[in-house]
């Protein structure tokens, strides 16, 4: 395994073909490159998509998904100086986590912090970093705003959760279910609302007035937010995991001077790193101070990335599902 050897990897070859395959070889690390051992790597919904091949960035068939990944150095690209084998670095790779070695930019690592195990810091930049810099520099939340959160015990959704408190904000969840809003709950949320009841829009609108709306869910409950939106409130677009893309009335934006907030944290790797690398030094403040504290609902092994997948699908995972190879 590593240094050009075999290793196993979940494979896919097309939308409806993925294998468990034993022969997987990481490409050999280039000048400015490190190859891992993988430790673990957070599932994301983005893998969902990108299996199906609808994701933004999908690589071409045959490919290794797996987002975000912790490992231990087995291999330095000659260019590279700022890390030494056998160090342990967290990394976004955007896809080959899923996998025993990967091969990944130096410039995407960063140095895994000594308290931090494993399996939370695979899962731990894009859900933290998506609900961290989406709120602070675009929807700019501060401690006199009302915030909205819909899937607030999904993967990003729960971190919105914890940082919207960490602001200051009064955070109001909207998850299904008495045990995720619980979760949602433990996490600092001051108001629950279950996502199935069917008068969304009227309990919302009894909360008023909410300037920020957190949506990864869209569908009938994203329109609900935005619907419920006080006026100059903020809509933040995080992603669409009931599967629907709202459609939203513009003359209803207009009128209420609502802006609608595009975020999709992965961008910011290629026309502006410098945002993540301080959103992230502060996110990591946070966790040593304990006001964050992540939540991994499922640790599974690389045999059952399916099964990781499926809770995913279905909705029924709280927190990170994470895999360790």
């Amino acid at each position: 395994m590593g240094h050009g050897g075999l290793a196993r990897a979940y494979l896919v070859n097309s939308p409806e073909n993925q294998t468990l395959t034993e022969d997987w070889v990481a490409p050999e690390p280039g000048p400015d490159q490190l190859q891992i051992r993988v430790l673990a790597c957070g599932l994301n919904f983005a893998d969902l998509l990108m299996i199906k091949g609808t994701y933004q960035e999908t690589p071409p068939y045959p490919f290794v998904p797996g987002l975000e990944v912790c490992g231990e150095i087995i291999q330095i690209g000659s260019n590279v100086n700022a890390f030494t084998t056998g160090e342990r670095i967290v990394a976004y790779c955007g896809a080959g986590g899923l996998a025993e070695t990967a091969t990944i930019d130096a410039a995407r690592c960063i140095k895994m912090p000594a308290n931090m195990p494993a399996d939370v810091a695979a899962g731990f930049q894009i859900a933290y970093g998506t609900s961290h810099l989406a709120l602070t520099r675009r929807a700019r939340l501060g401690p006199d705003d009302t915030m909205l959160v819909l899937g607030a015990a999904g993967g990003v959704g729960l971190t919105a959760v914890e940082i919207g408190k960490a602001l200051g904000a009064r955070v109001i969840a909207v998850a299904r279910g008495a045990d995720k809003l619980d979760i949602a709950r433990k996490a600092g949320a001051d108001i629950l609302i279950d996502a199935l009841a069917p008068d969304l829009l009227d309990q919302f609108r009894a909360l008023a007035p909410i300037n920020v709306v957190y949506d990864a869910v869209g569908g009938d409950t994203g329109a609900a937010g935005l619907r419920a939106l006080a006026p100059e409130g903020r809509f933040l677009v995080i992603g669409f995991a009931s599967g629907t893309v709202p459609e939203p009335k513009l003359n209803h934006v207009l009128v209420k001077n609502i802006d609608i907030i595009g975020f999709y944290w992965g961008a910011y790797l290629r026309f502006n790193p410098a945002p993540l690398r301080d959103s992230m030094q502060s996110l990591l403040t946070l966790y040593d101070q304990g006001k964050i504290a992540p939540h991994v609902s499922h640790v599974l092994p690389l045999s059952q990335v399916e099964d990781g997948l499926d809770l995913l699908r279905t909705r029924t995972s709280t927190g990170k599902v994470v895999i360790t190879p």
